[in-house]
């Protein structure tokens, strides 16, 4: 057996680790589920509005999560997408009179082509490589959008405003509060969804190309087709998320989806735990609340402070939340032993 062979032979018969690490025990999703159904109701309405951006940046980290974590493909540039996500929905409600859902799906649907068509020249591009090429589109996006060509659908510097939805039904709640729940509804689909891609076929494909190229192909992966298709369905998610973002601030503009906010993304997929899909919603509150938390410790240093907490967490846990997470579980086993 040729060496190519039996490392794929060792990923195939690694599978049924891979799958469990995808997930949480039950009983912590449905307590995590249950917590964020009822929080809302407690708190302020700005409350309620970080922790539908939570939401949102969980979504598109775990998008990003998707690409690099799972397939091995390092993006620096999901911000991109994000914008394309946010405008392409602002665009459609406020130009075309498009229903809000159609615009999300839209919009989803605007970036998947789009991150497929750019996974096409991507191909060619490894490591390092494929960031930079990344990193590049990352930082193209905002001044493209900022063009006069564009200025009549984007509004140009000013940015372009987007009208909230009131809640369907007469619901007597406020629109951050109906938000929430909608952002919610869609980030769960979105999250079980992707479990259920990665325990597929096309999931074991993605981790077959990301431990070894070489050992995937000569099972018959056919690696274009997966590392695009891995490119559009990530950069697909990451719309979704730029579309609920767009509709939850009510505004878009070119200077809020710049490189530092695709760094914020890659931090955020890092902290939460690199290839583990829950860990995603831990990276997301991380980088919603921490700059916060730093700034409050010092104004003039809060840059400083951020990255302290930022090595702080390198060094206690390298793997991210999923680690805490795994301790956590391991401690509770043994007490209940």
């Amino acid at each position: 057996m040729s060496t190519a062979q039996e490392t794929a032979t060792q990923i195939v018969v690694t599978e049924p680790a891979a799958k469990r690490t995808l997930t949480v025990p039950m009983i912590g999703n449905l307590l995590l589920l249950a917590a964020l159904l009822i929080a809302p109701i407690f708190v302020k309405n700005f409350v309620v509005f970080q922790f539908t951006m939570i939401l949102i940046y969980a979504i598109a980290i775990l998008s990003l999560n998707i690409l690099t974590g799972v397939s091995g493909q390092v993006s620096l540039g999901h911000s991109a997408f994000f914008a394309a996500g946010a405008y392409g929905a602002g665009i459609l409600m406020e130009h075309a009179n498009v229903p809000y859902p159609l615009a999300i799906l839209a919009a989803g649907v605007i970036c998947f082509a789009i991150g497929f068509l750019f996974g096409l020249p991507a191909l060619r591009l490894k490591g390092v490589y494929l960031a930079l090429a990344t990193f590049a589109l990352a930082v193209a996006a905002p001044p493209l959008l900022k063009l006069g060509t564009f200025e009549h659908w984007t509004g140009g510097v000013q940015g372009l405003l987007v009208t909230k939805p009131d809640p369907a039904f007469g619901l007597p709640i406020s629109q951050d509060r109906w938000m929430y729940y909608v952002t919610l509804a869609i980030t769960l689909v979105i999250y079980l969804l992707s479990v259920n891609l990665l325990n597929s076929r096309s999931g074991r494909a993605f981790m077959a190309i990301r431990d070894n190229e070489i050992a995937a192909s000569s099972m018959g992966i056919n690696l274009a087709l997966y590392k695009t298709l891995a490119f559009g369905i990530s950069a697909g998610l990451t719309g979704i998320a730029g579309a609920l973002g767009a509709i939850t601030v009510a505004f878009v503009a070119p200077d809020a989806y710049t490189f530092n906010f695709a760094i914020a993304l890659f931090l955020g997929m890092v902290i939460g735990g690199v290839g583990w899909l829950p860990g995603s919603l831990a990276g997301a509150a991380f980088i919603v609340y921490v700059p916060n938390i730093a700034e409050g410790i010092s104004k003039g240093l809060s840059g400083a402070v951020f990255g302290v907490f930022i090595i702080a967490m390198i060094f206690l846990l390298p793997n991210g939340a999923r680690q805490l997470v795994d301790l956590t579980y391991n401690q509770i086993r043994k007490l209940i032993r």
